[in-house]
């Protein structure tokens, strides 16, 4: 999730495997989504596989609406003026977006994002769930940060996550769940819901992937914020996953495994339908 520094972002232009980035907004899933490996979406193999039957402790997902953020887009790094351009999240005002991180061989967040996003949206289609994203492509710019919340609002999600991968010192490892806190504004009647929803996909994530928490933020993997506006403006339950560390070279090597991103996939639609079976 960490973004290059605002002053590389004209760089960014130059080098566009560098950069991460995001699209527009509110898009069905499955509408949009190329069979490839690359910047567009996940890759053939996945569209043919069938998704793994949900697990049998929890409840069937027909009739809940869920929302999946991809972080980013693939062309945010050409046009740093929109991104940078200042937007209110209510406890302070940031960047509309940034190009996100990316690992020591250019495999950006961006691409990341979009390509476990499609594979988690798949997963949870074939369980019953309404799917949307907030992004369409992973070649356009934005949307911003304050958008993507609205998307999920608008939808009347029963839950959303915003996923994405963080940008680290490479000795660190593992994942955290980021989760709104109280600001007296739209998101305090869901942060209970959310802690919830965070802790079930925590459970999820770490039984799916083995990956460990996280050891350079947050308590056991738990990292509470107010200054995200995907969270500060969401009047539905919703959480971040920085699914680990892409500047470490074990979970670098990793994430650019497909069949790991659909294990990541996988324990993503886990966590969401443990908790939305209640």
């Amino acid at each position: 999730m960490r973004a290059l520094p605002a002053s590389v972002l004209a760089v960014c232009g130059l080098i566009a495997s560098a950069c991460g980035g995001t699209g527009s907004g509110g898009v069905t899933a499955g509408q949009a989504a190329p069979a490839t490996t690359t910047q567009q979406g996940p890759t053939q193999e996945t569209q043919q596989s069938p998704a793994r039957q949900a697990p049998p402790e929890a409840e069937p997902l027909d009739g809940k609406v869920i929302v999946i953020d991809p972080g980013h887009n693939g062309g945010n790094y050409r046009d740093p003026a929109a991104i940078n351009r200042q937007v209110d999240v209510l406890t302070k005002r940031k960047a509309c977006d940034t190009t996100g991180t990316q690992t020591a061989n250019g495999y950006s967040e961006a691409a990341f994002t979009w390509d476990v996003s499609n594979r988690l949206a798949k997963i949870l289609e074939a369980r019953g769930a309404t799917v949307k994203l907030t992004r369409a492509d992973n070649n356009s710019v934005g949307p911003c940060i304050t958008e993507r919340a609205a998307i999920g609002n608008k939808a009347k999600a029963n839950a959303a996550v915003s996923v994405h991968a963080d940008g680290a010192p490479t000795k660190e490892r593992g994942f955290h769940v980021i989760i709104p806190k109280k600001i007296n504004g739209p998101v305090d009647k869901v942060v209970g819901s959310s802690n919830r929803l965070g802790l079930a996909l925590r459970a999820a994530f770490a039984a799916g992937t083995g990956l460990p928490y996280s050891t350079y933020i947050g308590s056991k993997a738990l990292s509470y914020r107010n200054d995200l506006g995907g969270l500060n403006l969401s009047t539905v339950p919703k959480v971040f996953i920085e699914c680990g560390n892409m500047k470490n070279p074990v979970e670098a090597a990793r994430f650019q495994d497909p069949k790991f991103r659909q294990k990541i996939a996988l324990a993503l639609a886990d966590g969401l339908q443990h908790y939305l079976k209640a």
